[in-house]
């Protein structure tokens, strides 16, 4: 007898737990298959890690063949639901199509950077959301300072050693901490580069990570400006050129770097599905069923799922709601083939941690606010726990950068035009 076959599409936090949540609880009685743009589950919260060369990029890209044994994985990129006969249409990364049946289906196509109708941005900033824009960003960011070591000039000099980071978000507080002090490194391997590279760190928000408990806030704000970032808040970019951004307060700031950090975006794809959505999220009931459709669960940033801690409000798009609900999208698809019973989306607040690079952190696990060293010990074991694979490798590279001189080259492997801001798919390099 044929098995009833789910397919999960995208692998993100979400889908990935989705997946091995099934292996465990239903994989005897249903075929799993994974459709998702590459073979691995990326573990984003370590990206800055990445970009400023303390972590190898291979470490935080979990592989999905050997991590989820018994699940079929497809590489290519949906395109077409037709939810009538319940097929999921996609696109090989060699660009043939094919189509995969389902019996259930849970959409977990996560979200791309958000994007704001400000001059000059989609040209001239780059994202953060995928490996090709850390490696980037990298390699850009060493190419600038061994440029500005080399000019004459000092305006030039200056304008090559400025970062500015717009979003004091999450990420975009972790890049700025994590580049500040990967461009001091670099500045003490060049001795004739006389400016101390500077990073500038805007938001429209009265706070840095305005998210979060103000307790954090106050601890990576106090961190970043120790540290030298020029943090401005109630500042953004009004004009980005390509020698520099103009910013609202009317202050021109010279610069070749500007990186996107102001939130995400429910991935396109979702908006061609014509269903009912929210935010640009689709709306699914309390067990992550789309209405009308019982066999099609959604979850993660592309879904709109009620928050029982706030009602009349869902979820914010973070990893932990995701990795939540893509193991109880799991669950209510066993119980669907008899394997115990439907469940609600409940969640509670465990706390959250900040890597600000270095030595320092802010973490507030069970909301006991910590900082320093003892929040950036809970910071890495949060980290390692919650990394489905690599760990000793990415205890490995902490290590070593705690105890050796951190090597930065520019390999050059990904170009300014393969990682345009207005992308559907970040975590893919793009050729022109």
């Amino acid at each position: 007898m044929t098995k009833p076959r789910v397919v999960i599409v995208g692998a993100g936090f979400a889908g990935y737990h989705a997946a091995k949540t099934l292996i465990r609880r239903a994989g005897k009685r249903a075929e799993i298959v994974l459709l998702n743009t590459t073979d691995y589950f990326l573990y984003l919260p370590l990206l800055p890690e990445v970009a400023a060369g303390v972590v190898e990029p291979t470490r935080i890209a979990v592989p999905l063949a050997g991590t989820l044994d018994g699940v079929r994985v497809v590489i290519g990129e949906a395109d077409r639901v037709d939810l009538q006969n319940r097929w999921v249409g996609y696109r090989s990364v060699e660009g043939d199509h094919g189509q995969l049946a389902y019996d259930r289906l849970v959409l977990c196509v996560g979200s791309v950077n958000k994007l704001l109708p400000i001059p000059g941005v989609t040209e001239y900033a780059h994202g953060f959301r995928g490996l090709p824009e850390a490696l980037y960003l990298h390699d850009h960011v060493v190419r600038q300072t061994e440029l500005a070591e080399l000019a004459d000039d000092p305006a030039e000099q200056r304008s090559r050693s400025t970062f500015v980071v717009v979003g004091a978000g999450y990420t975009g507080t972790e890049v700025a901490a994590h580049g500040q002090l990967f461009t001091d490194r670099l500045m003490a391997q060049r001795p004739h580069l006389k400016v101390r590279p500077r990073w500038m760190l805007l938001d429209v928000a009265p706070r840095v990570l305005p998210e979060l408990d103000q307790r954090l806030s106050v601890t990576a704000d106090r961190v970043l400006r120790r540290r030298g970032v020029d943090v401005r808040m109630g500042t953004s970019v009004s004009e980005a050129t390509p020698d520099g951004v103009l910013l609202t307060d009317g202050e021109y700031v010279p610069t070749c770097s500007l990186v996107w950090c102001v939130g995400v975006r429910p991935d396109p794809f979702v908006a061609e599905l014509g269903l009912r959505t929210e935010k640009g999220r689709l709306v699914v009931d309390e067990y992550l069923n789309v209405p009308g459709y019982p066999e099609v669960f959604a979850c993660g940033d592309a879904a709109a799922v009620p928050d029982p801690t706030r009602p009349g409000q869902i979820c914010a798009m973070t990893a932990q709601h995701a990795q939540r609900q893509g193991k109880l999208a799991a669950h209510n698809i066993a119980a669907s083939y008899g394997q115990g019973t439907r469940k609600t989306y409940k969640h509670r607040d465990l706390g959250w941690v900040v890597d600000l690079g270095g030595k320092e952190a802010a973490a507030n696990p069970l909301h006991v606010p910590l900082a320093g060293l003892p929040a950036k010990a809970v910071t890495r074991g949060y980290h390692l726990y919650a990394m489905p694979s690599n760990r000793a490798r990415v205890g490995a590279d902490w290590l070593l950068d705690a105890a050796l001189t951190r090597p930065a080259v520019q390999l050059g492997l990904v170009s300014a035009n393969a990682v345009p801001l207005e992308s559907e798919s970040p975590e893919v390099v793009h050729r022109r």
